[in-house]
């Protein structure tokens, strides 16, 4: 991984974790979906009663990259699987073994955690990440369709 490093998110990281997501929505086209505060991710990745993990990769000093998870559980297998929510590498980092670097991280956390599994979704257009992620060995699960409840219809089952 040559002069990479990765660590777990600090208390004082708030500032850059909250820019590298906000690249990472623009590159994902999601700017307008984007609405995650510095105090979201000192309450939500930080605080003690965190929801969500947050690595943060560095080339030397310079931020190069960043990985969010959260622990999910399957109850058929009595185990748990680690859901990476975000992986963002700047593109000056691309292509230089960063994005494996923080796979093989991730992966050994969920190893230490006994995790049954990775699991993670990718946007269909999003080629380049689709070819990284057959290369890691990963294959879609398409057996299974996602869903998703939210807004409007969220509110009206929940008022229901």
């Amino acid at each position: 991984m040559g002069d990479f490093s990765i660590r777990k998110a600090e208390t004082g990281d708030t500032a850059l974790i909250l820019a590298l997501l906000r690249e990472l929505a623009d590159y994902e086209k999601l700017l307008d979906r984007f609405v995650l505060t510095q105090a979201d991710i000192a309450r939500d990745m930080l605080g003690p009663d965190a929801i969500c993990h947050c690595a943060l990769a560095f080339a030397g000093e310079t931020p190069a990259g960043i990985a969010t998870w959260l622990w999910t559980y399957k109850t058929f297998g009595a185990r748990r699987s680690l859901y990476l929510e975000d992986l963002y590498v700047r593109p000056a980092f691309r292509a230089r073994g960063l994005g494996r670097g923080l796979f093989h991280w991730l992966a050994g956390e969920a190893v230490a955690q006994k995790a049954a599994a990775m699991e993670w979704q990718v946007l269909d257009w999003n080629a380049p990440s689709i070819q990284f992620y057959r290369g890691l060995g990963a294959r879609p699960v398409e057996e299974w369709i996602n869903y998703r409840l939210q807004g409007e219809a969220l509110q009206a089952l929940a008022d229901a």
